[in-house]
């Protein structure tokens, strides 16, 4: 016996930038090996045939979360992770949600209480900030920085979330000082309560109308003005979930000027449009989420963006909320109008296969851009690198086995969350993560639930390496 606890042997692996054939030696949690024919170990995965990879990590999720009088998440701590351990993840970034005039303490304590014992999987919180006072500026969110929690996200729309520019400017501030990472939600929120009501006058309620509700021009304009405010401010920015080429243009532009500006996109904006909010009945609530998914042009250019680099992160913004529930899109008041209707969609564990049966197979971006997306540029751009997101000596033994031969048709129960249903019901999926194990644990082997739903832990996050 050479020590080693476990011993993957014979895989095909691949990182953001190689691919090589070797057997990985993990002990303790960590990757201690590279190389050939390693040896027996008290475990010896063959991985003959099959793709290793670096485990996905997830940077954008909700979970647990705070959604309106009357309305429950869909997912908690347990499901939400069990979900992305099926999926191939081995790492996800909830956000910590701060209500109003409650502090970020208060609200960090609660989502670890809620976490606690309850993860399959490691998780890393992101602060959502929707109260801007002094005393978050000047003592919270740099003792909270100093702590690990290296990012935070802004919103531009929602009511109780919704800051103005000078309060987004404040906490852009704070950031530049801290070295903190920004994340921002970019919709107009004026906007969006204008053309509302002019709907709602109309008697335009039905789900559908959430996409009129929300068009390209409310995207594309705060994204600009979200862009400009950190350039004032002098602080690097994550735009999230861009849903078309107007907005990926803004954030074109201003790389090409040098400036620190990343974009992210979503599942959604690759495989859906806003055709499919236009179901009977209530169907469309399934796919009521925001930004909308836009048209067949869009999807094109969303493509365009991860295929070309504009796009860094690729990410699920899981959001789920079940479908035949009065607590979720059912909820009575959503049945009076799109308004209402809970806002947004799972996707956690639906991500990476989508990605790699759309993306890889078919020939739209190679294998090195896959990992890079899903799991290397996470790690980098959240301060998780070089723990996570890569397979390397004295990295976190996080790896993803995949089978880029299986072929699945995607429906709900492979999925495991806790959701009814998944938007992409149906879709021909070429390529499953076979294996998930999380520092050297297996958690899901086969289809099969193997890990502890307490082996997850809270991950202490350094700086972004962009910052």
């Amino acid at each position: 016996m050479n020590g080693f606890d476990t011993v993957i042997s014979g895989g095909r692996i691949s990182t953001a930038s190689d691919t090589f054939f070797a057997d990985i030696g993990i002990k303790d949690g960590c990757i201690a090996a590279l190389g050939m024919e390693l040896g027996d170990a008290a475990e010896v995965i063959d991985a003959a045939g099959k793709w290793v990879l670096p485990g996905g990590i997830d940077g954008h999720v909700h979970l647990s979360q705070p959604s309106g009088e009357g309305i429950v998440m869909a997912d908690d701590f347990e499901t939400g992770t069990r979900s992305a351990a099926f999926g191939g993840n081995t790492t996800i970034l909830p956000f910590c949600l701060q209500e109003k005039g409650r502090s970020l303490h208060e609200a960090l304590k609660a989502y670890h209480a809620k976490a606690a014992g309850k993860c399959y999987i490691d998780v890393a919180f992101h602060l959502i900030i929707s109260d801007v006072t002094e005393t978050l500026l000047g003592q919270e969110l740099p003792a909270l920085v100093e702590d690990g929690y290296t990012s935070f996200k802004i919103f531009m729309t929602y009511e109780g979330l919704a800051l103005s520019d000078l309060e987004m400017l404040k906490v852009m501030e704070t950031a530049r000082k801290s070295r903190a990472l920004v994340m921002v939600h970019a919709e107009n929120y004026d906007a969006i309560r204008f053309l509302t009501d002019r709907l709602e006058q109309l008697g335009n309620t039905a789900p559908k109308f959430h996409a009129a509700s929300r068009p390209i021009a409310v995207e594309r304009e705060a994204t600009h003005r979200a862009i400009a405010l950190a350039e004032i401010a002098d602080v690097p920015v994550m735009i999230v979930h861009v849903s078309n080429r107007e907005a990926m243009n803004e954030i074109l532009r201003a790389q090409g000027k040098g400036l620190k500006v990343f974009g992210e996109t979503c599942p959604q904006y690759l495989f859906l449009t806003a055709d499919d909010l236009d179901g009977l009945n209530m169907e469309g609530a399934k796919y009521v989420c925001s930004p909308p998914p836009r048209d067949r042009a869009s999807q094109l250019a969303c493509w365009d963006g991860l295929e070309r680099g504009v796009f860094s992160i690729f990410s699920s913004d899981h959001c789920p909320f079940r479908y035949d529930d009065p607590k979720g899109k059912l909820a009575l008041r959503g049945r009076t109008s799109f308004r209402w209707v809970p806002n947004g969609i799972p996707g956690v564990a639906a991500r990476l296969p989508l990605l790699f049966s759309e993306g890889v197979m078919k020939g739209r971006i190679d294998i090195h851009r896959f990992v890079a997306v899903t799991a290397t540029n996470q790690a980098k751009m959240y301060g998780l690198a070089p723990r996570k997101g890569t397979i390397a000596i004295g990295s976190d033994a996080d790896i993803a086995i995949w089978d880029p031969e299986r072929k699945v048709m995607l429906t709900h129960d492979l999925l495991h969350d806790g959701a009814d249903y998944t938007p992409y019901q149906g879709m021909e999926i070429t390529g499953w993560p076979q294996l998930t194990m999380v520092r050297g644990q297996v958690v899901v082997r086969d289809g099969i639930l193997e890990g502890p739903k307490d082996h997850g832990m809270h991950v202490v996050r350094d700086r972004s390496a962009f910052v």
